[in-house]
C-alpha cells in the first residue's frame, strides 16, 4: 500500500498540481463528489459580476450585441468540442440534458424510418430511459425501448435498431463502455448511436469523432465545474447535422430567428438544436468555467485519475478488510471512468458519517457509496486521507446514529 509521504512525493510532482488555486475549496473538507457538482472555479465568480453589473446593469438590452450574450450557446460548446473529440460547429450548449436527449432521440428515430427499436442497458441513467419512455409513449408508432445487460449489448444489436442509447459511464459503478466498439456494432446493423456523456466528459479523453459516434449528450455541472444546474450540451455529428428535424422548434433554432417570418425554418448546421433564449447568467458560468481546460493535457488527466482511483481502492481494502465493504467498480482501471463505488449494507448511512467527518462522496441505492476523482483539483494526501476515514468510520461503526440513518430528499 502507498504510504503518506509516498502522497506527498506524488502531489510535489503532479504536473496538474498548479490547477489546484484555480478553484475554491473549503478548509477542512475532502471533496469527492465532482462527479455530481464540480468545486467552483474561481474564475466564475468575477465573471458573474461583471456580467450582472456591467453588462446587465449598465448595458442592458444593448448587451446581447455588444457583449456577444447571443453567441454563448455555440462560444461554449466550441469549449466543450475539444474534450469530447468533436470539432467546431459540431456541439451547441443549451438546455438540460434530459431536454437534449429528447430532442436528438427524436431526430434520430426520424432519420431511421422504419425502424421500431431503441436499445439501451437496463442500467442505465434512469433519466435517460424515462426519457425514452416519453418518447415512444408520445409518438405512437409502435417504437419499443428493449433493455438489456451490458454484457448483452453486442448481441443485442440488429437489423429492428433505430438507436442504440447509453451512458459512456455508468454512473452507479463508473463501468465504463467501450464507445468505439459498440458505434461500430450499431454501424454495421444500420442503427445510429447516442451517447450521454455526463460522466465523462472532463473526467478522461472521449474521442466522439475518432469512435464514429453520431449524437451525443452531457451536462455541464460535473467534471466540467459550470454550476448546479449548469446548461447542458449536445453533439451531432457534421454529416447528420441537416437531416435533423429539431422536435422542439423554437425561435433561436431558426434560419433568421430576429425575421419574424411566419413558419418554421431551422438554421443550417448546430444552431438548429437550439430552442429558446439561452439563460445568459448560467451560461457566462460555464463559459468561464471552461476557460482553463485549454491548457490541460488530458493524457496527464486521464494518468492521475487512474492513480487516485488505484491509490484509493488499494488503501480501502487493505484497512477495510473484514469491515462488510466491498467493490462494485471494474477493478481494471481501462474498464473504469473517474470514479469508485463500493457497497455497504448501511451504505447510506456510512456516507453521511463521512460527510460529517469532512470526507463529501454521495450515496446512490441500494447500497453504493460513491467516490469521485477530480484530477484537476484533488490531491493524493487527500484521496489517502479519505480512504483512512472510511475505515475509521466503518471500523467505530460511527454511522450508526439515527441522524445519519435518517434520508434526506437529495442523497
Amino acid at each position: 500500500m502507498v504510504d503518506r509521504k509516498q502522497c506527498e512525493e506524488l502531489d510535489r510532482n503532479d504536473p496538474l498540481g498548479r490547477f489546484r488555486e484555480r478553484f475554491l475549496l473549503p478548509e477542512g473538507v475532502l471533496y469527492l463528489d465532482g462527479n455530481s457538482l464540480g468545486a467552483l472555479p474561481k474564475a466564475v465568480p468575477e465573471r458573474l459580476r461583471e456580467v450582472v453589473e456591467r453588462e446587465w446593469g449598465w448595458g442592458l438590452i444593448r448587451s446581447w450585441n455588444s457583449a456577444h450574450w447571443i453567441d454563448l450557446p455555440r462560444r461554449v460548446g466550441d469549449k466543450i468540442a475539444p474534450l469530447i473529440g468533436a470539432h467546431p460547429g459540431e456541439v451547441v450548449a443549451a438546455d438540460s440534458t434530459s431536454v437534449n436527449l429528447f430532442k436528438l432521440l427524436c431526430a434520430a428515430l426520424e432519420i431511421v424510418p422504419g425502424r421500431r427499436v431503441i436499445l439501451s442497458e437496463a442500467g442505465n441513467f434512469p433519466t435517460d430511459l424515462y426519457v425514452a419512455e416519453g418518447v415512444r409513449d408520445l409518438l405512437r408508432q409502435g417504437h419499443e425501448l428493449r433493455l438489456v445487460e451490458a454484457e448483452g449489448l453486442l448481441d443485442a444489436i440488429d437489423e429492428t435498431v433505430a438507436v442504440l442509447m447509453l451512458t459512456q459511464v455508468d454512473f452507479r459503478t463508473g463501468y465504463r463502455h467501450d464507445m468505439a466498439a459498440l458505434t461500430a456494432a450499431a454501424h454495421r446493423k444500420g442503427a445510429l448511436t447516442l451517447w450521454d456523456l455526463s460522466h465523462s466528459a472532463g473526467a478522461m479523453p472521449v474521442d466522439l469523432d475518432g469512435s464514429g459516434a453520431d449524437l451525443a449528450v452531457g451536462c455541464g455541472y460535473k467534471y466540467l465545474n459550470g454550476g448546479p444546474g449548469a446548461p447542458a450540451y449536445l453533439y451531432v455529428r457534421r454529416a447528420l447535422q441537416d437531416r435533423v428535424r429539431p422536435p422542439l422548434s423554437g425561435w433561436m433554432g431558426h434560419r433568421e430567428p430576429f425575421a419574424f417570418t411566419a413558419g418554421y425554418a431551422p438554421a443550417k448546421g448546430i444552431a438548429r438544436n437550439l430552442c429558446g433564449t439561452p439563460p445568459v447568467l448560467a451560461m457566462a458560468a460555464l463559459d468561464a468555467a471552461l476557460d482553463l481546460w485549454a491548457e490541460v493535457d488530458m493524457a496527464a488527466l486521464r494518468a492521475k485519475s487512474v492513480v487516485l482511483a488505484e491509490l484509493f481502492i488499494a488503501t480501502v481494502e487493505e484497512c477495510c478488510a473484514g469491515l462488510g465493504i466491498t467493490l462494485a467498480s471494474p477493478r481494471e482501471a481501462e474498464q473504469r471512468g473517474s470514479q469508485v463505488s463500493f457497497r455497504h449494507a448501511q451504505g447510506y448511512a456510512v456516507m453521511q458519517a463521512l460527510i460529517a467527518a469532512g470526507v463529501i462522496g454521495d450515496f446512490r441505492a441500494p447500497d453504493l457509496i460513491r467516490f469521485g476523482f477530480t484530477p484537476l483539483y484533488l490531491r493524493h494526501i487527500e484521496v489517502f486521507d479519505a480512504a483512512l476515514a472510511v475505515a475509521e468510520i466503518l471500523r467505530e461503526e460511527r454511522w450508526n446514529r439515527a441522524e445519519y440513518l435518517r434520508r434526506a430528499v437529495v442523497t
